[in-house]
């Protein structure tokens, strides 16, 4: 492999770029210290003049120069490191870092140089510390630090530091210039890639922050080496490093095999070293790499969110969404790069921009009116670096953020932060969740709360197949809650698309149990009155012996009716089992044996859901509470209802409805139940047949074929009609 030459870069390693400045960022000119501003605050999205784009551009700079002169008057500590994440030591570093950047970018604006001089006597500092220090003391034995407690830490100093580095490089004295790349940043990016080979070669989000900060300083530093390495690998092969990343990490669709949590959080350094590499070789046309995947993880990105927050998938921080510093950076650039306006709409609803040319590009044409709605749609995101291992599929009512959506998972586990829930379901409405998932169990950097770290209730329940709207056998998660065996396989999808007007998605797995195969269909049927549609869950477990079927509904909102009476626990609660997530749930009430076809209703904010179901064996419902076996109080209180069938066979058909409304201001309710007057099952030769009747005589048929092949062709009389379709999943109206 040839090393290519190398340019030597101007001011900027990508575009000065790194979008997390803590008062306030601003852009610059790559050529000069004295630039046309960029105004960042949030009301910068609005119209505004060119004198008050300078005004508030002083204005921002002035604060973010007076934080920074604040910070050097009362000192800047560089303290050897002590504590985990989350600590005051860890948390001093991630300052540090911040005001090393900072400071270059105000040097490179004001040439004032007392703030070249502060980022430049920090780094010294650092140069001075780093010799000094073996593994982190609290350190993570699979992905060790020194300056941080993991890697990865270590990975995002360096991605900022060398950005600020770069700016004041060519104007402090050649003895300080080698005493920082000597004694830190040299160090480090060798610490980040030989040092930790297991996780500068590993396909994950820590490789690619090593891999980002590796590459940069070598474009900084002039080293074409470490750039080679960072983009194919310490061995230079081409088997690791970030162009491996980018093919296996990424499925053709965008989707990043983590969920869209961490691919909120991997974006970064995807973008940043791809700006770098545009900037210094593009030659390389690194956007098109793979048919644009990088362009098309960020609105893959923003696709899987719904009213502005991302759907809480695997490992996710529930309260993490559109406005992550991240997307805006990645929405910027794919602005600049495909000039398409829906993305201005998102820059909207983020509020502010980043700062970098691109940021500023974008509130130019935000305020030339060329800004269009961005569409949410439905859509299917294949799995995979092939786009072979299943598919996250999302099914919308409509192209508004808040509209109805349905979320079925048929992917890979999504590696070590992935959960056990193959066919799991969400289900959000009117701007609200109504069938939740749980997302991670951790209190990101509350050092209380296990140093911010995730919990071992991550572990024990969260992960865990019973945490999430999926169905669970004889009491044990998919896989027996082995993710590494887990990673292996992945769900069938049987059909994604519109069928007599019903959009359908269904999937299969036949690998979570010995024996046993799942199946679920999920639909949205649109209703004649213009109500918001049917969401229509059919969940299937399919066996030659007898199993405990579980499938929890985990609701949000209050339990207002019940169709069926439910005997509460009012004195003791005992937990519902005793392991795989099962131990966290109190049992706080249970029905009697039900049959067919029943109903509960919901209260959420401004609107009621009414939930019926029915099951073709008889079955019970049990209500849950979560935070049994949680003596540190670290899980959320939430509720459930599970419904348990004992049988060879099981089918559960659940049907959703937005149902009335509620003003709170005039103290009005309207409330009318189910419009779904019965729910039956059938056997019509060799195909199952799902039948709903609702109120008005509409009957709506799913029919799901024994042979799931793809592309079989069947036929079958029903109600004196000849039927044909090919492929396992048909709907009747």
């Amino acid at each position: 492999m040839s090393v290519l030459t190398y340019k030597k870069i101007n001011k900027s390693v990508v575009a000065l770029g790194m979008a997390a400045c803590v008062q306030g960022c601003v852009s610059f000119d790559n050529n000069t210290k004295s630039t046309t501003p960029l105004a960042v605050t949030a009301a910068a999205v609005a119209p505004v003049s060119g004198t008050v784009e300078q005004s508030a551009f002083k204005l921002q700079m002035q604060k973010l120069g007076d934080t920074i002169i604040a910070r050097a008057e009362a000192g800047i500590p560089v303290p050897v490191p002590v504590d985990a994440g989350g600590g005051p030591v860890h948390e001093q570093h991630k300052e540090n870092y911040k005001t090393i950047y900072e400071a270059g970018m105000l040097y490179d604006y004001t040439g004032d140089t007392k703030y070249r001089d502060i980022a430049r006597d920090v780094l010294l500092d650092y140069a001075d510390l780093y010799p000094t220090l073996g593994l982190h003391p609290e350190h993570k034995p699979s992905t060790a630090g020194r300056l941080f407690w993991q890697g990865l830490n270590e990975a995002v100093w360096l991605v900022y530091s060398i950005q600020g580095y770069e700016v004041i490089r060519d104007d402090i004295s050649p003895e300080d210039r080698e005493k920082i790349e000597r004694g830190v940043l040299g160090p480090m990016a060798d610490f980040l890639s030989e040092g930790s080979p297991q996780t500068f070669d590993r396909i994950h989000n820590h490789g690619t922050w090593a891999a980002a900060a590796v590459g940069m300083t070598g474009y900084v530093l002039d080293q074409p080496e470490r750039v080679e390495k960072s983009l194919y690998g310490l061995n230079q092969d081409g088997e690791a490093g970030f162009l491996k990343q980018m093919d296996i990490l990424f499925s053709p669709d965008g989707y990043y095999a983590e969920g869209p949590y961490y691919q909120r959080y991997a974006m970064m350094p995807f973008l940043l070293f791809s700006q770098a590499i545009q900037k210094n070789e593009p030659e390389r046309e690194i956007f098109n790499y793979r048919d644009g995947i990088i362009l098309k993880a960020i609105s893959t990105t923003l696709q899987l969110s719904y009213a502005g927050k991302f759907f809480p998938l695997n490992d996710a921080i529930r309260s993490k969404g559109l406005n992550t510093i991240e997307l805006k950076y990645g929405v910027a650039i794919a602005y600049d790069l495909t000039k398409d306006p829906a993305f201005l709409d998102i820059v909207k609803y983020q509020g502010d921009v980043v700062p970098t040319p691109e940021g500023k590009k974008v509130l130019d044409d935000i305020e030339a009116g060329l800004a269009k709605p961005f569409n949410f749609k439905s859509q299917m995101f294949r799995d995979g670096s092939n786009g072979e291992d299943g598919a996250l599929i999302v099914l919308r009512s409509g192209e508004k953020t808040n509209d109805s959506a349905v979320v079925l998972k048929a992917t890979t586990q999504g590696l070590g932060h992935g959960h056990f829930d193959k066919l799991g379901f969400l289900y959000n409405d009117n701007g609200q969740e109504v069938v939740a998932d749980y997302g991670a169990s951790r209190f990101l950097n509350i050092v209380s709360k296990f140093g911010g770290r995730y919990l071992p209730e991550n572990d024990s329940w969260a992960k865990q197949t019973i945490a999430h709207n999926t169905l669970a056998v004889d009491e044990v998660s998919h896989y027996g809650g082995d993710w590494r065996l887990s990673q292996k396989y992945s769900p069938d999808v049987l059909k994604y698309g519109v069928v007599n007007g019903v959009q359908i998605a269904a999937a299969e797995v036949d690998t979570a149990y010995d024996g046993v195969n799942l199946q679920r269909v999920v639909a949205m049927v649109p209703r004649d009155d213009g109500q918001q549609p049917y969401v229509i869950d059919i969940m299937r477990g399919i066996s030659d012996t007898d199993h405990q079927y579980d499938l929890p509904m985990h609701y949000k909102g209050d339990l207002i009716k019940s169709q069926f009476p439910i005997e509460y626990e009012t004195s003791n609660l005992a937990p519902l089992g005793t392991d795989f997530g099962y131990q966290h749930l109190w049992k706080s009430g249970e029905t009697e044996q039900l049959e067919g076809r029943q109903e509960v209703s919901l209260f959420l904010g401004t609107a009621f859901q009414t939930v019926t179901f029915a099951s073709d064996t008889p079955y019970k419902a049990i209500f849950t509470k979560l935070g049994a076996n949680d003596p540190d109080h670290n899980l959320r209180s939430e509720e459930a209802m599970i419904l348990r069938a004992n049988s060879d066979t099981v089918n559960f058909v659940t049907v959703y409805e937005r149902d009335g409304s509620y003003d709170a201001d005039n103290e009005t309710a309207v409330f009318n139940g189910s419009s779904i007057v019965s729910i039956d099952f059938d056997q019509v030769e060799d195909v199952a047949v799902y039948k709903l009747v609702t109120q008005n005589d509409k009957t709506i048929q799913f029919l799901v074929a024994d042979d799931t092949s793809k592309d079989a062709a069947h036929q079958l009389e029903l109600d004196d009609q000849i039927i044909e379709w090919s492929g396992p999943v048909h709907v009747l109206r």
